[in-house]
């Protein structure tokens, strides 16, 4: 019962209470790269999450074997792998969202919260607690992408759902493409600004307002900004002073 509850909370921490984007403030080129759409944000998640799942599962079962030294080389090894079997899929089935991704999908490589989670987590615990940690994470990666995705869509383009048809046709659906909700005949305009880069920015600020405004209701610390929130930060510092992935230097302590 113990060991249900703790499943249970390491998966749903990532959706509010530790939601990589709205409280760790991780993975944010991507978030404001690709939620133009709800299509191609939706494809990110999905991409950015099986990847994270399946390696936290692989580095959770090595993580007895890999040395302590060489951890990150191989963690990336690992995520690397993952990325470019999901890339070729992507490109084999729903080309036309690898095309609006471009880069940012192999770039799910150095995603800091894949990384993230590796080093704080999967590295340190079992396979299943892994995998469940990486679904937790990776659905609020997910969904903090599709609400930004819808917001910017519906008042930058006036539409929902463009380019839906590019992932139901996986499926065997075809004929829907989205919906127009403002035409070019109505009264008002988008408003384009918001699916350019101010407008993400705009977009990203009030929807991280809103998820910690929800924590802290709920008695959660407020979020940390900046490195100190990053998993990766110690390693950074370590690095930084030249003592990367040594757990004490002759004379000093780090």
């Amino acid at each position: 019962m113990a060991e249900k509850k703790s499943l249970r909370k390491e998966f749903t921490k990532g959706l509010i209470r530790e939601n990589p984007v709205m409280r760790l403030v991780l993975g944010t080129c991507p978030t404001l790269a690709v939620t133009t759409s709800i299509v191609n944000a939706l494809g990110m998640g999905i991409s950015a999450m099986i990847v994270l799942i399946c390696s936290n599962i692989v580095i959770s079962a090595l993580r007895k074997i890999i040395p302590s030294k060489v951890r990150i080389p191989a963690y990336i090894v690992i995520i690397a792998s993952f990325v470019t079997i999901v890339q070729m899929i992507v490109k084999a089935f729903v080309p036309a969202l690898d095309q609006s991704l471009g880069v940012f999908l192999p770039l799910i490589v150095v995603n800091c919260i894949i990384l993230g989670r590796a080093e704080a987590f999967a590295g340190k615990n079992g396979v299943i607690a892994s995998a469940v940690d990486g679904l937790g994470m990776g659905i609020g990666f997910t969904i903090a992408l599709c609400c930004m995705g819808a917001v910017r869509e519906i008042i930058g383009a006036g539409t929902i759902l463009s380019g839906a048809e590019s992932l139901l046709s996986i499926a065997g659906i075809t004929g829907f493409d989205g919906i127009t909700l403002i035409g070019e005949n109505s009264a008002i305009s988008p408003m384009t600004i918001f699916i350019l880069a101010p407008g993400g920015f705009f977009t990203f600020g009030i929807l991280m307002a809103c998820a910690n405004r929800i924590a802290e209701s709920k008695g959660k610390p407020k979020a940390e900004l900046g490195c100190a929130a990053c998993p990766m930060a110690k390693n950074c510092a370590l690095l930084a002073k030249g003592e990367a992935c040594e757990e004490k230097k002759e004379g000093t302590e780090v």
